[in-house]
């Protein structure tokens, strides 16, 4: 998909937001791809929410520069708002409304819309279509949220913690739309304390803390994954050994010959998406990196 990308959705320069003395958001640039799904990590108060609210429109800015589908959400148009679909952290609902008047109520406000029920389909709330929104569960609430996020067919797509509350089957459901959205030119950008769920959704990630984007990369080379040193581990005469290395291959085959043959419980692996994360955010020295 990013190979065919030529449009910026989401430009942003030296965006800073202080609260009294504190900087909260401390000169953050990006850019994000029309079509691309965009996932911005970060522990709590590293200044993502404020950032994403920034973008969305909710929140002021105190410097910089921001485009959000070629407009600066801190003046939004009417026409703007139709291309923009967002599912906050948390919302207010209509209680006494079922699932299936809230979603078709919502879906009247879009000009091209999706069909309500395919939506509710999709979230995984088909058996509870006919039910009171303050009939349902936590986590069922948090779907009808996703739904109206998505129900008007938006250009670009916020998503704030979409998937709390979900279990994993759900989770996987809401995976396979946002896959969909994405192959249909959907531009999303995605705040998550998952980190599964931004490996296996995003086209890049950006981790933010103390207020500043310190790395922005693919999942799969995110600071330096893909050429970290290799975990080889076995067991020998009953105790697990381990070495790390930067030739893997190198170290099993000579491991092979040592043993000659199989290797008893051998594993090789390079540090995940959430070692490099844990990494940068805990680095009070980590660089920014574009």
């Amino acid at each position: 998909m990013l190979g065919y990308m030529t449009q910026t959705a989401v430009r942003v320069r030296g965006l800073t937001k202080r609260y009294g003395e504190v900087r909260a958001v401390d000169g953050i640039d990006l850019d994000i791809s029309a079509g691309e799904v965009f996932a911005i990590l970060g522990p709590n108060g590293a200044g993502k929410s404020t950032t994403v609210e920034i973008l969305e429109g909710y929140r002021k800015r105190d410097a910089g520069e921001v485009t959000v589908l070629g407009i600066d959400p801190e003046h939004p148009t009417r026409p703007w708002r139709g291309r923009v679909g967002i599912v906050l952290q948390t919302a207010n609902d209509t209680a006494e409304l079922t699932v299936r008047e809230t979603v078709r109520h919502f879906s009247g406000y879009y000009p091209q819309a999706r069909d309500p029920d395919e939506v509710i389909a999709q979230v995984g709330l088909t058996e509870q279509a006919g039910k009171r929104i303050r009939q349902l569960s936590g986590g069922q609430r948090r779907r009808v949220d996703v739904a109206l996020g998505v129900v008007g067919d938006p250009e670009l797509l916020f998503l704030d913690e979409p998937t709390t509350g979900f279990d994993p089957e759900a989770r996987h459901r809401f995976w396979d739309l946002i896959h969909e959205l994405a192959r249909e030119g959907t531009t999303i950008v995605l705040t998550t304390h998952y980190l599964e769920e931004a490996e296996a959704l995003a086209d890049r990630v950006a981790v933010i803390a103390r207020g500043r984007v310190v790395a922005q990369d693919r999942p799969a080379t995110l600071g330096g994954r893909a050429s970290a040193k290799a975990r080889v581990s076995w067991l020998d005469e009953g105790e697990r050994k381990q070495v790390e290395t930067d030739t893997p291959t190198k170290t099993v085959l000579e491991l092979t010959r040592r043993f000659d043959g199989e290797v008893p419980e051998l594993t090789v692996t390079r540090p995940s998406l959430e070692d490099i994360y844990m990494r940068l955010i805990s680095s009070p020295l980590a660089e920014v990196t574009q």
